[in-house]
């Protein structure tokens, strides 16, 4: 299927491209059971098995712990988002 004459972006992206450029940026990885680990991507495989750095854990949206590195199994993830994450100085 030809995307030429069409609204918008000449070029389409795949689920893989998205993931591709979030590699190294803030996201926010949502589980089946409903906790979020916010963090950098570090990297992830063809099964979304995530490796995450400067990871926090939210459950019901309050922050329950920090994690230095975690890893999460792709059969957990519900969706991955980019996330406009700043980091306050001193805190």
């Amino acid at each position: 299927m030809s995307r030429t004459g069409e609204k918008g972006s000449a070029t389409t992206k795949t689920p893989a491209d998205f993931l591709k450029s979030i590699q190294g940026r803030p996201v926010v990885v949502k589980l089946n059971f409903g906790v979020d680990y916010r963090g950098i991507l570090a990297c992830l495989d063809g099964c979304i098995n995530i490796a995450m750095e400067q990871t926090e854990e939210y459950v019901n949206g309050q922050l329950k712990n920090k994690y230095g590195d975690a890893f999460i199994r792709g059969n957990n993830v519900l969706n991955i988002s980019t996330s406009k994450r700043t980091l306050v100085e001193g805190a």
